[in-house]
């Protein structure tokens, strides 16, 4: 089981399964990510990050602020940013694998893959987390059809791995059907949204409690 402890008290997840994290902007859906990303490689399981808004050098720098030892934790980043941005002359390397864009899904897919095997079969990790942000970059450049069959194989990988994954998405940029279509790919939910405090209030649907 994958405990989330550090976000959800007394909850816990399967292997293999896949949890959405929607919200507006601003409500701390990429800090609760993280969160449950870092409170994997506290417990010695690989962590594995798709990012689409950020360059891999800034995923570790908030990557840092949440785990004792950044260098210490086995992760590794499909950056499908620094290329789009005309930064070309960067190559793979143990921590970081670089896609295209965001438009190249199979790219990123490859990559995916690649990490998760080498996770897997060569460090020994049978446990790992795996954060994509964020699908609404996604559908930023890509229909929704397309983004849809992406992530029915994203969220297959994840299940035939054993490996927990989390998917960011601002649920205001997108109408309902684009939502409950996406949703359907789920086999959790948390809701973010604003409240009066300043701080997010969760609901959660599909997340067993123990």
């Amino acid at each position: 089981m994958y405990d989330l402890a550090d976000v959800l008290p007394d909850a816990e997840l399967s292997p293999g399964t896949n949890l959405l994290i929607a919200g507006p902007p601003l409500t701390g859906k990429r800090q609760i990510a993280l969160d449950l990303l870092a409170s994997g490689s506290k417990q010695g399981e690989g962590t594995i990050i798709v990012t689409t808004k950020d360059s891999a050098q800034k995923i570790f720098d908030q990557y840092e602020g949440l785990v004792d030892d950044v260098d210490a934790v086995d992760i590794g980043i499909v950056d499908c940013v620094t290329k789009q941005r005309g930064v070309n002359n960067v190559t793979d390397d143990a921590r970081i694998k670089y896609a295209s864009s965001p438009v190249d899904m199979t790219g990123i897919g490859i990559k995916l893959s690649e990490f998760l095997e080498e996770f897997y079969e060569v460090r020994g990790h049978r446990k790992n987390r795996i954060l994509l942000h964020s699908v609404s970059t996604l559908l930023m450049y890509s229909d929704l059809q397309t983004v849809f069959r992406f992530l029915h194989v994203f969220t297959g990988r994840v299940q035939s791995a054993d490996a927990l994954g989390v998917y960011i998405i601002d649920s205001t940029a997108h109408d309902d059907q684009t939502m409950n279509t996406l949703k359907q790919l789920f086999d959790a939910v948390i809701e973010v949204e604003e409240s009066d405090d300043g701080e997010p209030t969760l609901h959660t649907a599909g997340i067993p409690t123990q």
